[in-house]
């Protein structure tokens, strides 16, 4: 697994975590300043993640858990787009009702990829 793989799982699996952070003893307060500041660029990330996500599709699970959190976070960009724009709106909602789930995971595959 690539490095730019694990870099873009952690920063968009904390973004996702931005509103669960704080519970982390310890770290939780930092983490949660961290997540809200790169949430600023959450569009941005999520186009990021979804480019690598397709690019890099020969290592799997890591490949598709980018492209759910690139989906999720680029949501605002995705839907302006014409033709792919109302189904990347749909794919959005479904994926965010598991937002919190899909943000541990990202960040665990992250996390594994970068040891």
């Amino acid at each position: 697994m690539g490095l730019l793989e694990g870099v873009m799982l952690v920063v968009g699996g904390l973004v996702l975590l931005t509103g669960v952070l704080y519970l982390i003893p310890a770290l939780g307060k930092s983490l949660e300043k961290l997540a809200k500041w790169l949430g600023a660029f959450q569009g941005i990330i999520g186009i990021i993640a979804l480019i690598v996500g397709i690019l890099t599709l020969g290592n799997l699970v890591p490949a598709l858990v980018l492209i759910v959190v690139g989906i999720i976070l680029a949501v605002g960009i995705l839907s302006a787009l014409p033709g792919i724009g109302k189904s990347m709106a749909k794919a959005a909602k479904f994926f965010g009702g598991f937002q919190t789930i899909i943000g541990i995971i990202a960040l665990i595959v992250g996390i594994w990829s970068l040891l």
